[in-house]
């Protein structure tokens, strides 16, 4: 299993970090510093920066995590955002670690969340114009 030093993901700081579930494959930690309370990462072992180096088996662990954690965090939430981030073109900080990781945070109509940055998302999102689907429609089937 690939190790890198500079990594705190692979370098895990068991006093002040949470385990929750830990196998072979992967960890899953409360996020700290979190976005919500409650919010939590599911990291695979091996060092790997992108979604597309996971091996089978990472994949079906991460999954059964994400499945189970999100069954957890629904128990007292009414619901889930799953997320995972490909941003190599950002320095590595606290806030953003350069080892793949997915992030289950927990959610609620109008959470703190919501009102401090997602109630801008409308004016973010806009429809496509047929040229723009036409042209995504081409680059994604070139990719099969």
């Amino acid at each position: 299993m690939k190790k890198m030093l500079d990594c705190p993901f692979c370098n895990i700081d068991h006093v002040k970090t949470m385990t929750l579930f830990e196998d072979l494959l992967v960890r899953v930690i409360l996020s700290n510093p979190s976005l919500m309370p409650g919010h939590l990462l599911i990291i695979p072992k091996r060092h790997i920066l992108n979604i597309n180096e996971l091996s089978k088996e990472e994949v079906s662990s991460i999954f059964e995590n994400l499945n189970k954690f999100q069954k957890v965090l629904l128990k007292n939430n009414e619901g889930c955002d799953i997320r995972q981030n490909f941003r190599p073109f950002i320095k590595q900080s606290q806030y953003k670690v350069d080892h793949l990781h997915f992030h289950l945070i927990p959610r609620n109509n109008e959470d703190e969340l919501y009102s401090k940055s997602m109630i801008y998302e409308r004016d973010v999102f806009r429809f496509l114009s047929q040229e723009e689907m036409n042209k995504l429609m081409g680059e994604m089937n070139n990719a099969n």
